[in-house]
């Protein structure tokens, strides 16, 4: 049997289908987990509330991570962490998104800020995290407390570009990952997927390799590195695959649900 005894997925891509569908294999799968005495968490870009709707039919007791790790919240949504962006590096990371021609999204807190309620992947965002941005004239006066800001656009070369500038410029003052290949990231430094990691191998007192991840994203591969066992889904790039240790099915193909069974269900 597995010595492992949690498992982070990631969301988008991983335990939901492209449709941001959540099959019943998933949760049979989870329940499989619970029931080895296996822990179950997730971790998204989306904030906490947006994965609100997971919390019950997986029954998750452990800390949301959301934000790629720059919020963590119970499942009642109260905030045990928050790791907020320097203003001035929230200002930079914003003038950045903007010289790439990207839109930008501002989240603070909880809320997701907007300017064009019609730009790009604004109704698909909103559909998949279930509530409504809300729009603002200008992002001049609420660039302090930012937990995230995400530079959006269907020009995938220029976020591309933009995730390279990005990272050049700020260092190791910010963390910024694309966490789909439309949309770029940015963090405070210690809010990325690897953090997760260590956060839940310290809250439960387990070595970070009794800890598997599953993801499809190359900001996944962050928590692939700590991790005792990392997954793959079907559809990652070779990059991602490269950096795992295993490779399931994809999204569309029961891929969480197949990695469950056949990595730790055994």
């Amino acid at each position: 049997m597995t010595d492992i005894a949690l498992l982070l997925s990631d969301v988008d891509g991983t335990l939901v289908t492209h449709d941001k569908v959540l099959t019943e294999r998933a949760v049979a799968a989870v329940q499989k987990l619970a029931e080895r005495g296996i822990r179950f968490a997730i971790t998204s870009g989306r904030p906490p509330k947006g994965m609100s709707m997971l919390f019950a039919p997986l029954k998750i007791e452990t800390p949301i991570a959301g934000f790629n790790g720059g919020l963590f919240t119970d499942a009642a949504l109260n905030t045990i962490e928050e790791h907020s962006l320097p203003t001035d590096v929230a200002k930079k990371a914003a003038e950045i998104i903007r010289d790439h021609k990207l839109s930008l999204w501002v989240y603070r807190n909880q809320n997701w800020m907007v300017i064009d309620a019609k730009g790009p992947h604004v109704e698909r965002e909103q559909w998949t995290v279930k509530f409504a941005p809300e729009v603002v004239a200008s992002f001049n006066d609420v660039m302090d407390n930012v937990v995230k800001l995400v530079g959006v656009s269907d020009d995938l070369d220029a976020v591309k570009k933009a995730e390279t500038d990005m990272q050049a410029a700020l260092g190791n003052s910010a963390s910024a990952t694309r966490s789909q290949p439309y949309y770029l990231d940015v963090t405070h430094r210690d809010a990325n997927k690897g953090g997760v990691v260590a956060y839940l191998a310290k809250k439960y007192g387990i070595d970070p390799k009794r800890i598997a991840t599953i993801g499809d994203m190359s900001n996944d591969t962050l928590m692939f590195k700590p991790s005792g066992m990392s997954i793959a889904m079907g559809q990652a790039s070779d990059e991602v695959k490269a950096a795992a240790t295993e490779v399931t099915t994809t999204s569309e193909e029961e891929g969480f649900a197949n990695a469950v069974e056949k990595f730790l269900l055994v």
